[in-house]
């Protein structure tokens, strides 16, 4: 591969497509429950907010529209203005991301960038001291 072509490439085709997304996800989803400030924030049945997430995540990352084809605009302050996001959810959230993160394979250029992403990410959508 030429530099031309790893300029060019996304990180959704550099993380092998959304498969990576998806299992991003349900590591995650599968580790929110137990905790005990964020699994109160999430409901029982996670198969919408897996498919939501997955789907925001592989579009940002320059894979197929079909989140905003479904959803219209991802205005995710607004989605997620129901709940109290403070310092401590912001940490928890990002810890919970952190470990997910690490029990996927990822490419160290890629992993850098997705955990850019959601620093900034947790940190736009505090809403609360």
């Amino acid at each position: 591969m030429s530099d031309d072509d790893s300029a060019s490439l996304t990180l959704h085709a550099l993380v092998g497509g959304d498969q990576f997304f998806v299992d991003l996800v349900d590591r995650f989803y599968d580790d929110i429950a137990s905790d005990p400030l964020l699994g109160p924030m999430y409901p029982d049945d996670t198969a919408g907010p897996r498919r939501r997430l997955a789907g925001f995540l592989i579009q940002y990352w320059g894979g197929s529209t079909q989140y905003s084809d479904e959803r219209g605009h991802p205005r995710l302050r607004m989605r997620h203005t129901p709940f109290r996001i403070d310092e401590a959810a912001s940490d928890a959230w990002l810890a919970r991301m952190r470990y997910s993160l690490a029990q996927v394979t990822v490419p160290p250029e890629a992993e850098e960038a997705v955990w850019e992403h959601f620093v900034r990410s947790a940190e736009f959508l505090r809403n609360s001291d």
